[in-house]
């Protein structure tokens, strides 16, 4: 039986810092999963699509930069699966896209149809891309760049671990941009109590920052789903941190709220 994981990649993750999709980050994403299949049944929630279409067009806000950005993410969304569909096959993994709002998890004939279209993919080995439906749905662009959904996402498929790729190596003490002194906390309890060594900084690139990381790990420890965040910028990032070489934050979960261990652990 396989384990679940849910990896979500952020834009500035796939940007690698710069403002276009990296085909060389993509490329070394799907080495990975090709090396995980074996071991894990694994679901992809990407965000992007903005930054795959300024690599063709950028409309200005005009006024309205919500709208805009709506507008950036229709035009860029099938343009990222092309990306996706186009490295992910040369490595032989096949693609499904599936588009998403919050609304999907609040209704439970839309969770168990869900539920049911995931678990058919994974069945006959396509990889589910999630992202979240942009043209009628708007927090993502305005807040979180998906770390919340891939949570949902992983509570939905009871998921033994969501990964969260980010730019940076986890959770520090202190902000590490602006403090040199600052030391990465390797395992957080009480997320709670993290909360407090929150210092933003705006990357500029996607809107998911640390406190949207904080939210996604207490939606799944509180049903008993281990989270990690990841420095996504390294090579390799999700094999490295699941046979811990590289150093990344783990959010336990609650004893007595799932009766698995999770993966790497």
């Amino acid at each position: 039986m396989k384990k679940k994981l849910v990896l979500k990649i952020g834009t500035s993750t796939l940007t690698s810092g710069t403002k276009l999709i990296s085909r060389g980050k993509i490329e070394d994403i799907g080495r990975q999963i090709l090396e995980l299949r074996d071991e894990y049944d694994i679901v992809l929630v990407s965000s992007g699509a903005i930054a795959a279409a300024k690599q063709y067009i950028n409309i200005k806000d005009a006024g309205k930069p919500v709208e805009s950005k709506q507008a950036m993410a229709a035009i860029g969304q099938p343009l990222l699966m092309r990306i996706y569909n186009e490295v992910f096959s040369d490595f032989g993994i096949p693609t499904a896209q599936c588009l998403m709002t919050y609304r999907d998890f609040e209704n439970e004939t839309s969770r168990q149809n869900t539920l049911n279209t995931i678990s058919e993919l994974l069945k006959y080995n396509y990889l589910p891309i999630i992202n979240e439906n942009d043209t009628t749905s708007v927090e993502e662009i305005l807040l979180g760049d998906n770390d919340k959904l891939s949570a949902l996402v992983a509570t939905l498929i009871e998921a033994d671990l969501l990964v969260l790729a980010s730019d940076i190596d986890g959770v520090f003490d202190r902000n590490p941009h602006l403090h040199s002194d600052a030391k990465l906390l390797p395992e957080i309890d009480d997320i709670e109590k993290a909360r407090s060594l929150v210092e933003e900084r705006d990357s500029g690139l996607g809107t998911g920052g640390m406190n949207s990381k904080l939210e996604a790990a207490m939606i799944c420890q509180r049903v008993g789903i281990e989270t990690w965040i990841v420095n996504g910028g390294k090579g390799n990032f999700l094999v490295y941190a699941l046979y811990e070489k590289i150093p990344h934050t783990r959010f336990k979960t609650n004893p007595g709220t799932h009766a698995d261990s999770p993966p790497g652990s």
